[in-house]
């Protein structure tokens, strides 16, 4: 591996720890256009299989931070992780059968609608004290299983984390407001990242000297994504914004190469 190469992974990897801890999610969909286009993988398969990997570790030490802050739901995030990890499961073995060029296409695309969604307004009001106890078991069950299973089936499909599906998921099921969703988010990409990555990682289709690079470079991208995340707090607005139009352009590039 050359120096270059080690470079790239290790600032791909802060790029991806950073996101993480800033918006709870989109570091998984930023880490394949990373590893294909910076870090130099080659194959679509083992690249959303490392990013995976990465992606899973990252989360976990981003959800810390959050937890210690009182940011988690911890019984919807439960819920949605379990139901996401079934969907994350099919999606995963869907998405090694379909050729890479054409999954990365996919990829672009889904980027573009979801970076799109993004900017729409919520229609809900917010509702901070939001939890799943068995007086609201009855509403809130039927939102959280339905959309997890379906943001784990794109989550496996296309190799991510899912966390920037994972936080609007949260905020349509429970109202819940921005920085929970962003907290709770991490626990439902760990534990989608991680059923992804075993499927890939059973597969061969990991490399686990970038992985160590990426979980490095992430360590440190984790931490200022959480304090920049707290100082930005009062101007969500303009972060989610200015995600969103980062991933719409990412998604627009990738989408027209891979076409």
């Amino acid at each position: 591996m050359t120096t270059a190469t080690i470079l790239a992974a290790l600032v791909s990897g802060g790029a991806i720890g950073l996101i993480l801890g800033l918006v709870g999610g989109g570091g998984s969909i930023l880490a394949v256009p990373l590893l294909v286009y910076v870090v130099g993988i080659a194959s679509p398969h083992v690249a959303i299989g490392t990013a995976a990997v990465a992606v899973a570790a990252n989360a976990l030490a981003s959800l810390v931070g959050h937890a210690r802050g009182g940011r988690v739901k911890w019984p919807c995030a439960s819920v949605f992780a379990v139901a996401g990890m079934i969907g994350a499961a099919l999606g995963a073995a869907l998405g090694k059968s379909v050729d890479g060029d054409k999954l990365l296409a996919l990829f672009g695309l889904l980027m573009i609608g979801v970076g799109l969604s993004m900017v729409r307004k919520r229609r809900k009001p917010a509702a901070p004290d939001v939890r799943l106890a068995s007086n609201t078991a009855a509403t809130l069950l039927p939102r959280l299983i339905p959309t997890g299973m379906l943001v784990g089936l794109a989550a496996g499909f296309f190799g991510i984390g899912g966390g920037f599906l994972i936080v609007p998921g949260l905020i349509f099921a429970t109202a819940m407001p921005l920085p929970y969703a962003i907290g709770t988010s991490l626990v439902v990409v760990s534990a989608l990242g991680l059923t992804t990555a075993l499927s890939y990682a059973a597969s061969g289709l990991v490399d686990w000297s970038v992985t160590g690079l990426l979980i490095a470079g992430g360590v440190g991208g984790t931490t200022a994504g959480i304090a920049l995340g707290k100082v930005l707090g009062a101007r969500k607005g303009v972060l989610e914004r200015g995600f969103a139009g980062l991933v719409i352009l990412i998604g627009g590039y990738i989408a027209a190469t891979s076409l």
